[in-house]
């Protein structure tokens, strides 16, 4: 394993590592005008929500590491105190990273990468029509974490307004993520796309209480079969099948194959550990479990 300290890298290099570890990162593309009320456009991945009451919401804007300048979107929060967060689905990825670009203050990223500029109800800068969910905020604070290149500054924006495209909502006026089709940030060049087979649901506990990794007995935990995932689904159940449950599931049509066509115990035990397995990524648990309990020597 390659161990860092990030006291002995440069900024560039330590900047590198970090971007590369910790993504996807979702993607602020923050609107702000300067005090002559000119607009200003600038990505930053950065960024997340720190707090639903108050709506929370926080970017940083690092000092460039070449020459320690700030960026004007850093600038401009400070002077006005308001700025607009703009999120970045996947049709408009192209023309986020073309904000980026370091125009001179006072050029409109908004007319140099196309993108249509719409009044804000509560704040002056504009939003990005193109973008499904735009945040009008205030900046409540700018924490800064250095005066070096590199150096981050965090602006802690309190949400006013949002404004949700219905395009991207499901009949309950919920967000659906396939529609909205969010980027999210990578190091280097790379950024990934948040929808299609590329995202899946895990159910949380909740208030169930799962026997845990010690409750698992230990054939199945120190399975070469099963991943650790597929153990954390085993081991999220509060209570096992019953002998009974269990004998009954030996009527079950695939596991009798497994227990007639096997030669011997330790090959009937891979073989139900794999079909565990298939049943585990259906999440269908409790026939995990059962597969899992029989036992070669209670053969039908």
């Amino acid at each position: 394993m390659l161990t860092i300290n990030p006291k002995e890298l440069n900024t560039k290099e330590l900047h590198g590592y970090l971007m590369g570890s910790v993504g996807p990162r979702p993607i602020a593309l923050a609107s702000t005008i300067d005090e002559n009320e000119r607009p200003n456009l600038s990505p930053f991945s950065f960024f997340n929500i720190f707090s639903a009451n108050p709506p929370i919401a926080i970017f940083s804007p690092a000092r460039r590491s070449r020459d320690n300048g700030v960026k004007h979107t850093l600038e401009n929060a400070s002077e006005t105190k308001e700025v607009v967060i703009n999120l970045v689905s996947y049709n408009i990825v192209e023309q986020m990273s073309l904000s980026s670009a370091e125009f001179s203050k006072g050029v409109s990223e908004f007319t140099k990468s196309g993108f249509t500029p719409i009044p804000s109800d509560m704040v002056k800068p504009f939003r990005v029509k193109e973008s499904p969910v735009q945040l009008e905020c205030i900046v409540k604070d700018i924490v800064s974490m250095g005066e070096e290149g590199g150096a981050g500054n965090l602006v802690i924006c309190e949400i006013v307004k949002m404004h949700i495209s219905e395009q991207v909502l499901d009949a309950n006026k919920q967000i659906d993520p396939h529609k909205i089709d969010l980027v999210g940030r990578m190091g280097g060049n790379w950024y990934c796309r948040a929808s299609g087979d590329s995202i899946f649901e895990v159910e949380k506990p909740g208030g169930k209480k799962g026997i845990g990794f010690d409750g698992l007995p230990k054939r199945i935990l120190n399975s070469f079969i099963l991943s650790g995932n597929d153990l954390a689904k085993l081991a999220g159940v509060e209570k096992l099948p019953t002998t009974e449950d269990v004998n009954k599931y030996k009527d079950n049509t695939d596991i009798e194959h497994i227990l007639h066509t096997t030669t011997d115990d330790e090959e009937a035990r891979e073989e139900l550990h794999y079909h565990a397995k298939a049943l585990l990524e259906k999440n269908k648990i409790v026939e995990a479990w059962s597969t899992l309990l029989i036992d070669k020597l209670n053969r039908v």
